[in-house]
This record gives structure tokens, sequence and C-alpha cells, in this order.
């Protein structure tokens, strides 16, 4: 199968590319001095820990990676945190009462990579809540010594649960930034555009919020409508009509990161003509209503 072909495949390629990218590489920085925590940029289904040599890693979590035992049980908790974040940021608390998050990157209909952070607490740690967590290593058989788990424990970062909510919000910003850039390395890479395509999409980029016909983009470009319909197709894997609301969709969810935006207002100023209409594309292209990806964004932590 063609690496084009295969989003596993397709998302270890581009994280290659966008990795090296100065965007990546400001905001990585940034990130770990603004916040103090690590930061990993993963393809699907990473077979290692997310965070094994970040300057930022909690001294925790670094000790538990340590140990076959507990190493599997950070894997395990880092899978179901993928998984819950397919269709939007996801936070989840570990055995030993750390949270870890990943927020999903998409690149056209394809899931190619999370942003992940965490190993924090939302609350200071009493002791009693050390006493549970080592009498749970015993039982996993973790052989591990207890005085250095124990400091490495009361050393692992206190996040306010409302900072890390925004902290969380950041990075959904920025995931859509690398989704953007990934979107136009796999252009770049998967399509050698005639001019008039790459002139289409600019003219469709500039008036996308306009009730834009593909008779209107044609004649912009200096084509007849049926020569574009089939040139556009060829080029973009897509129908006029597919790009155009797929371009539309990527602008409201940028909008929808603004909690006092309303949905519907984010549907008409992105050019859809009706919200029935909005709806039922948005659900198409990212699998759940409006309201639900809302949700999932701005309630990205939720108590125990």
């Amino acid at each position: 199968m063609d690496v084009l072909d295969n989003p596993a495949k397709r998302g270890r390629a581009m994280i290659a590319q966008l990795r090296q990218s100065q965007i990546y590489r400001d905001y990585e920085q940034a990130f770990r001095e603004a916040t103090g925590l690590p930061l990993s940029l993963r393809p699907l289904d990473a077979l290692d820990l997310p965070h094994h040599g970040d300057p930022r890693q909690g001294p925790f979590c670094a000790l538990m990676a340590r140990n076959n035992h507990t190493c599997a049980e950070c894997l395990r908790l880092l899978r179901k945190v993928e998984q819950e974040a397919r269709n939007g940021p996801c936070s989840l608390k570990c055995f030993a009462g750390l949270w870890d998050s990943a927020v999903p990157i998409r690149v056209g209909e394809n899931l190619v990579a999370f942003l992940q952070t965490g190993q924090v607490f939302l609350h200071q740690p009493a002791q009693g809540q050390f006493a549970k967590v080592a009498d749970q290593l015993a039982r996993r058989g973790a052989q591990l010594d207890l005085r250095a788990v124990e400091e490495a424990y009361f050393q692992t970062r206190v996040v306010a649960r409302r900072q890390y909510a925004s902290v969380l919000r950041l990075l959904a910003v920025f995931a859509q930034h690398l989704a953007s850039f990934g979107n136009q390395i796999m252009v770049r890479e998967e399509h050698a555009e005639p001019p008039v395509i790459s002139r289409a999409r600019v003219y469709i980029a500039e008036h996308q919020d306009d009730d834009l016909t593909l008779a209107q983009v044609a004649q912009a470009v200096n084509t007849s409508a049926c020569y574009f319909c089939k040139m556009f197709k060829k080029a973009t894997g897509m129908t006029f009509t597919d790009y155009l609301a797929r371009v539309r969709v990527e602008k409201v969810k940028n909008l929808l990161l603004n909690p006092h935006k309303r949905v519907s207002e984010a549907a008409f100023e992105t050019g859809f003509q009706s919200l029935s209409q909005f709806n039922r594309v948005f659900r198409k292209l990212e699998g759940c209503s409006p309201s639900a990806y809302r949700e999932q964004l701005h309630a990205v932590v939720s108590a125990h």
C-alpha cells in the first residue's frame, strides 16, 4: 500500500516534516518555557511513551517508565487517551492520580497525529494518596525504591484545573495551525497542481464566505465550468462542493475556539446558507454535531 493511502504511515512521514518546521520548533520551545510541561507530537499507534527524554518529563513518570509493570500501565492509559481523543481533545487520570492529555491533528479526512502533554496533578496530593499508590505498585509487582518514588511523586507539577484547561485550549489552537500546515504539505506532495487550480484555491479562500458557485470560480480563473469541474476533481480528489464545504468547516472550527461565538453565527459567517445544511455537512466531516465538537473542545478537563 502506498504511504499516501495509509493514515498511520502518512502521519509518520508528515510528522517528520512538521517537527522540523520553524512553526513547531518555536511553539514547542515557548510551550515548555511558559507551562513547564512536556510536549510531544506523536503519530498514530506509536509504540513508545511520548515524553521519554523530554527535559520537562515528570520525575514520577520517568521512574514509572523504567519498570516493565508500570510502563505497561502507562502505555495502556496513553492508548485509551488517544482512542478517546480521536474526535476531540481528551484528558484521563492514571492510577496514581496524574493527568495526561491528547489533542488530535487531522489532515483532510484523516487523523494523523496527536499533540500530547500532561504528567500533572490538578490538586496537591496528600500523604494518604501516596500510600494507596505504593500499595498498588506493590500489587502490580513493581520493584522500585519507594523512597525515591515518594520523593518523585511529591515533586510532580501541580497545575490548577482552570489553568490546565487553558493550556489544552492553546494546544487545540496550535493543532489547527499544524493541521493547516499539514494540508499544505499533503497538497504539495500529492498534486503537482496546474496554475489554474492554485488560483482557484486562492479565490475560494478569499470568497468562501459568499454564496459561491462552481461557475463563479471557473469564470474567475478563465475556464469553462465543465472543464474546471473535471480538472478540480482530478487535482484535489474532491468535488468543488465537497472542497468548499471542507474549507468552510475548517473556518467554523477556528471560530468555535471563541467560547462567546454562537454556532449559528459561525455557520453563517463562513458562507453556509442554512443551519440544517451546516449541521449536516459538519456532522458528515467531523463525525459529530457542532455543539458536541464545541463541548469536546472546551471541556477537555472534567472532574473524575
